[in-house]
């Protein structure tokens, strides 16, 4: 109950005061946040703020014989020659191309019949629908225009009918980079960066970089320009434009919300996504709402989309997937960002289309602290800012292709944190240049890999992983670091079959009070290489003493790195095993296989206690 009440009052037949992009807003109720009624003061910070500065007046209108200047400021039904009236219900039947912005405010109901276009070709151009009643948009019915706000108290699109923005955005924020330097033909960035198909072994390039992070809850921010390829052609595809709808109860849409960014061609690379931001308590129907980059030479990234609903429909397909690369058709935009207001989750999917470019995720709210977040179909991730800490309260998700990238290879020095209820991994990749440390309840890996690259550097710390009560690695997963790796938890830790690995130069699992192995499986330390053999067992082959960790045990495995491999606790499902002394089994330079026919890599001091 709460909750729906925080949601009348977030709509109160009106866009937020506190918005920083509506200073006020009275409709006929009076009911709105902050400040008193009446709409000469709305009337004119409104269309400033839309405007971000420029010189257009909001309330221009398309140049016709008979539109007459009302005393607020806004066309009448009959201007835009329609029956009825905005306070009582209007219904509008004609076609209209716009010139210049069009305000639209009514306390009663509107109906916009089927096949009726109402365009404003121009990018950067308003429309504004402000009404109290219900807004029905029929059948195949258009509403475009660069900016597109809707308030109502039930907003229904028919099938096939449209909110258009694409290719129609104005300019985007000042002091970002979204649009590419060159003419390289590269792609416009915003959610995610714009492709680039330059190729390089030393450098990794992209086209139009992100911006707009701080505000991805409810953005409202243009897409960016692709590149050009030549003086001639200094620009790419346009942008995708803004849409926002601020419905008081239901959205039924069964048509199209879009802010796409535009086709560059062969010349010119795509425009990034737009902004759409939906608040409704009920989004119900089988429509389509999309933010996806534009096609060119270099795709265009993803924008930015965000719902605020309490209740999604599951047949509402919402989409940021990056543009297709016709210069590299393997390297797409990356995805946009998809992010759930109501629920507090962040998707990045980039709907299977494949990309070598990211999509940068910064800094993460820690009041409050996201629930989910979900790197899904081919997209990827960056987490570029060093010493960064992801925290969700719930889970860390990577699906089908889904791949997060942890620091710069360049710079493998810091050192990276995250910390959820649980990770799950489905034919994903986590990668990680530094030091990786883990927090979670529970992980479960599914023919995905954790790689940590701690890049040769004695400043990186150990990576640790602790999954309090279940790891489960199935499928040909592994866990590898080129550095010192420990496992740490409190329940199951369990390498199902043939494929699944743990390795790390030095390798410590502890705390366990079950570690099964199954057949084919391998827990491993050092690595493979010469190299990492040598570092780890050169000094301790040499010496005459054995190490004091094997001699005297330390009770706490987590300071134990002078060995190559500890484990404490023992591996469950053998048919036998040898316990020497103190229930220490260790070899020398030496490769054993247990008789279930689990294969033991060993090198100088593995060490276990029978538990």
């Amino acid at each position: 109950m709460m909750h729906l009440m925080l949601m009348h009052g977030y709509l109160c037949w009106g866009i937020l005061l506190g918005h920083p992009f509506v200073s006020g807003l009275s409709l006929g109720s009076g009911q709105h946040r902050g400040r008193g009624s009446g709409t000469e003061d709305w009337s004119s910070d409104f269309g400033s703020a839309l405007r971000n500065g420029s010189e257009t007046s909001i309330y221009k209108h398309v140049k016709r014989s008979g539109f007459s200047s009302q005393p607020n400021n806004s066309v009448s039904c009959e201007d835009l020659e329609g029956v009825g009236s905005f306070n009582t219900t209007c219904l509008l039947n004609s076609n209209f191309q716009l010139n210049s912005d069009l305000y639209i405010y009514g306390t009663g109901n509107l109906e916009i019949l089927p096949h009726v276009s109402i365009e404003c070709p121009i990018q950067g151009c308003i429309i504004v629908f402000n009404m109290s009643g219900n807004v029905n948009v029929g059948q195949h019915a258009t509403i475009s225009a660069g900016s597109i706000i809707f308030s109502a108290a039930n907003l229904t699109l028919e099938s096939n009918s449209s909110i258009n923005s694409t290719s129609l955005g104005g300019p985007p924020p000042s002091q970002t980079s979204g649009t590419p330097v060159g003419y390289d033909g590269a792609g416009g960035g915003h959610g995610g960066r714009g492709a680039s198909c330059l190729k390089n072994n030393v450098t990794k390039f992209w086209g139009g970089d992100v911006y707009a992070w701080s505000s991805l809850s409810e953005p409202w921010s243009y897409g960016s320009k692709g590149g050009g390829t030549s003086a001639e052609k200094p620009f790419g595809g346009n942008g995708g434009g803004r849409v926002k709808l601020l419905v008081k109860d239901i959205l039924y849409l069964n048509g199209s919300i879009t802010a796409e960014g535009g086709d560059g061609g062969q010349k010119g690379g795509g425009g990034s996504g737009g902004s759409i931001f939906v608040h409704a308590v009920k989004l119900k129907g089988y429509g389509r709402i999309s933010a996806a980059g534009g096609r060119g030479w270099g795709g265009g990234g993803g924008g930015r989309i965000s719902l605020d609903c309490y209740s999604i429909q599951e047949d509402v397909k919402v989409t940021v997937h990056g543009g297709m690369s016709i210069g590299c058709p393997r390297n797409s935009g990356a995805a946009g960002t998809y992010f759930n207001a109501d629920l507090l989750s962040l998707r990045v999917g980039n709907d299977n289309v494949t990309t070598e470019t990211e999509t940068p995720l910064l800094d993460f709210p820690t009041t409050p602290l996201w629930s989910h977040v979900f790197v899904e179909n081919n997209a990827k991730v960056l987490v570029p800012l060093l010493w960064t800490r992801i925290q969700v309260r719930g889970q860390i998700s990577l699906y089908c292709g889904g791949t997060i990238v942890f620091g710069l290879s360049e710079y493998p020095v810091s050192e990276f944190e995250l910390v959820a209820e649980e990770l799950l991994m489905s034919d994903s990749i986590i990668k990680v240049f530094g030091a990786f440390r883990v927090a979670i309840k529970m992980l479960l890996m599914w023919n995905s890999k954790i790689e940590i690259d701690g890049g040769g550097n004695t400043v990186v710390t150990a990576s640790v992983l602790e999954v309090r009560n279940l790891v489960v690695l199935r499928e040909y997963s592994v866990i590898s670091s080129n550095a010192n790796l420990g496992v740490y938890g409190q329940g199951l830790l369990k390498l199902s079959g043939r494929g699944d690995a743990i390795q790390g130069q030095r390798l410590s699992l502890s705390l366990f009070y079950n570690i099964t192995v199954g057949q084919g499986s391998l827990l491993q330390a050092p690595l493979d290489d010469d190299g990492s053999r040598s570092l780890v067992t050169n000094s301790l082959c040499e010496s005459q003493t054995c190490p004091v960790d094997l001699i005297t045990p330390p009770d706490d495995c987590h300071v134990n790195y002078t060995l190559s491999f500890s484990l404490q606790g023992w591996p469950t499902g053998l048919k036998s095993c040898f316990v020497l002394f103190y229930g220490v089994v260790w070899a020398r330079k030496l490769s054993f296989t247990l008789l279930v026919g689990i294969k033991f890599v060993l090198y100088f001091g593995w060490r276990a206690r029978s538990s």
